[in-house]
C-alpha cells in the first residue's frame, strides 16, 4: 500500500516539483495539495494522508499554526507532519516540534533523503537528527532556567526511563544509547516506546521537548 502524501507549499512551481518527486517513488502517492495553511488543514482533514509535507511561510496561516491545528484535531491527530523550510532557524525548529511536527528538513535536502524522510515519519519515527536536537538545546539556553524540581509529570517513570529520557534530550541516537547504557538496541527501543506511552508524547521529538519543559534536563545540567 502506498504512503499517501499531501503537499502544502505556497509556490506553485516548488509544489509541482515536490509532487513530481513524490510520485516517482513506487511506494509514495500525492493525494492532495495546498497553497495556504488553511487549505493544508482542510485537505488533511478531507484526505487523511499518512504524511503532510508542510512549508512554514504561507499566506493566511503559517505552517506552524496549520501543523498545530492538524495535530490537535482528533480527526487528524494521527497524521504525521514533516516541516520543509528554507529557514534553518532555532525558533522554527522549536515551534514546529512543539506544534506536533514529526520532522524538520530544509528544502535543499537531496531528493533521495526527502523520500526517505517521508517513509521515516510515515512509519511512526521522528526525524530528529542530533544536529536538530543540538539546535533545540540551543533554543533552551536562551530561555530562563526552570526554578522548580522536575515536574510531577515524570513521577511515573523508572530511574532507567529517566536516564534514557535525559540521554535522548542530549541528542544520542538509539545505537549511542545502547552503547552508553550497555543495552541492546531493541531494549532501548522498548524503553523509548514506554516513555512515549507514559508521557503521552507523539514521538521522540516530543520527548526531547518534555525533558526540557519539565526541568529534567537543563541547558547547563
Amino acid at each position: 500500500m502506498s504512503i499517501r502524501v499531501v503537499i502544502a507549499e505556497d509556490q506553485a512551481l516548488v509544489r509541482s516539483g515536490f509532487r513530481l518527486l513524490v510520485n516517482t517513488a513506487p511506494d509514495l502517492t500525492t493525494v492532495g495539495e495546498a497553497a495556504t495553511g488553511a487549505e493544508a488543514v482542510e485537505v488533511a482533514r478531507r484526505e487523511r494522508p499518512d504524511v503532510v509535507l508542510m512549508d512554514i511561510r504561507m499566506p493566511d496561516m503559517d505552517g506552524i499554526e496549520a501543523t498545530q491545528r492538524i495535530c490537535r484535531n482528533p480527526e487528524t491527530a494521527h497524521l504525521r507532519v514533516l516541516i520543509l523550510t528554507t529557514f534553518d532557524l532555532d525558533e522554527y525548529v522549536y515551534a514546529a516540534l512543539r506544534a506536533g511536527a514529526s520532522g524538520f528538513l530544509l528544502k535543499d535536502t537531496p531528493p533521495a533523503d526527502l523520500l526517505t524522510a517521508i517513509r521515516t515519519v510515515a512509519a511512526g519515527d521522528a526525524l530528529l537528527a542530533p544536529s536538530v536536537t543540538r539546535r533545540l538545546i540551543a533554543e533552551f539556553t536562551r530561555r530562563p532556567e526552570p526554578a522548580q524540581a522536575p515536574s510531577p509529570r515524570l513521577d511515573g517513570l523508572t530511574d532507567r526511563e529517566r536516564e534514557v529520557l535525559t540521554l535522548i534530550a542530549r541528542g544520542l541516537t538509539n545505537h549511542e544509547l545502547a552503547a552508553h547504557l550497555h543495552l541492546s538496541v531493541a531494549t532501548v527501543k522498548t524503553h523509548i516506546g514506554r516513555l512515549i506511552a507514559k508521557l503521552h508524547a507523539r514521538d521522540r521529538a516530543q520527548l526531547v521537548i518534555t525533558a526540557y519543559e519539565t526541568g529534567l534536563v537543563t541547558a547547563r545540567g
